[in-house]
């Protein structure tokens, strides 16, 4: 088969649509379950590019969530600790293998842009992962093959509609990549980067320190920036992906966007947020939305109000802005990636409230020591990798 015919392209109104195969060659995915559509595959072909380069650098299996032809979270298959566990809401599952942890962990960084995603994974679905992806709002998945039970759990997700997919891993696309734009074709090598240690050598702070975890980690940013609609901005911690900030026109409005996703993330390991307690039943997004809740300032409104009876089974106390200082605080050896040079020290600036120690980015501003100079204040290293890795 070298050519499928979908529904409809990015809008009903968009018609007819298909993915097809220029040189007549067989399609390199077959649909087991579902029908895919054209936002579909556009993660789904996305998201499966960014795991398999995250598994060739780091060696361990790796999951990405994607929204939208933007990563929500992505990771590598490191166990989950009992708070990760319980943050991710896969506590109560038992052992996890290394590909149901890199899912979790890529799932559960950012749950409320993970909603409705597209998964890709790096290696075969086994049943582990399949039971996280059932219990999950989720369009589909993309995986080089699926164990025989957890094709059956997956097959029984959205009343038998979910949509999965598996791709040759030995498949290599042409060297050469086209779109078109108003009737116009656009051409270009493809992004070939290869990102691995080697990157990351040309350290220009004082502090020249670079742990191994957190090579792994600025691998984790850079290759998931790799894929990621610019601007963006990756922040990284323990093998995955903390808080993505994408397609923003300016710089630091990526830092920002990010930077609040990885407060987020960890102000979920908090003791007043592990202390919540739902009333019964209570939807897994609508948990999730509460938790976002609270962690903000929106919270002082629901309690005026009320409305904490139809979530909280007892009221719990704010959680003032002095109390989530002081745990943010605690947050830290964080990683930062940018797709591009930061024009100007003030994303530096806010990482520094988010725990970032480490930085990689193309370098090449006209304000180069001024990064670097503030990168030195708060003894960060950070390396120039010489290569922008814009994705539109």
């Amino acid at each position: 088969m070298n050519e499928l015919e979908l529904k409809y392209g990015c809008n009903p109104n968009q018609k007819p649509s298909r993915i097809f195969m220029k040189d007549g060659s067989e399609l390199p995915i077959q649909v087991l379950n579902g029908k895919p559509g054209y936002i579909n595959f556009l993660d789904a072909f996305n998201g499966w590019q960014l795991v398999k380069e995250l598994k060739k650098a780091t060696g361990l299996p790796a999951a990405t969530s994607f929204k939208h032809v933007s990563p929500a979270g992505a990771a590598v298959g490191l166990p989950l600790d009992g708070t990760l566990a319980k943050i991710y809401w896969v506590d109560d599952l038992g052992e996890l293998s290394p590909l149901a942890c890199a899912y979790a962990r890529a799932r559960g960084a950012d749950r409320m842009s993970s909603f409705g995603d597209f998964i890709s994974l790096s290696d075969v679905c086994d049943v582990a992962t399949a039971k996280i992806i059932k219990r999950e709002v989720s369009d589909g998945v993309i995986a080089p093959g699926y164990e025989p039970e957890a094709l059956e759990i997956l097959k029984q997700k959205k009343k038998g509609n979910y949509n999965v997919i598996q791709i040759d891993p030995e498949y290599v696309p042409a060297p050469l990549e086209h779109k078109d734009v108003f009737g116009i074709t656009f051409e270009q090598g493809r992004n070939e980067l290869k990102i691995d240690e080697e990157l990351f050598a040309n350290v220009v702070t004082e502090n020249k320190e670079l742990p191994e975890l957190a090579k792994i980690d600025l691998a984790i940013a850079m290759i998931t920036l790799k894929y990621t609609q610019s601007n963006s901005v990756c922040y990284a911690k323990g093998g995955q992906a903390i808080g993505i900030g994408a397609g923003q026109q300016s710089r630091i409005h990526c830092t920002r966007l990010a930077g609040t996703k990885a407060d987020n993330w960890w102000l979920r390991q908090s003791p007043q947020v592990l202390g919540l307690r739902f009333v019964d039943k209570i939807g897994r997004a609508d948990r999730d939305n509460a938790i976002d809740l609270y962690i903000g300032e929106e919270y002082m409104d629901v309690l005026a109000d009320g409305a904490w009876e139809n979530i909280f089974k007892v009221k719990p106390p704010v959680f003032t802005r002095e109390e989530k200082r002081a745990w943010l605080d605690q947050m830290t050896d964080v990683a930062l990636g940018s797709d591009a040079f930061f024009p100007f020290g003030d994303n530096i600036e806010r990482a520094h409230k988010s725990g970032v120690k480490y930085v990689a980015q193309p370098g090449g501003s006209v304000r180069d020591d001024n990064v670097i100079a503030t990168c030195n204040k708060y003894n960060m290293a950070m390396t120039f990798t010489g290569i922008r890795l814009f994705h539109h």
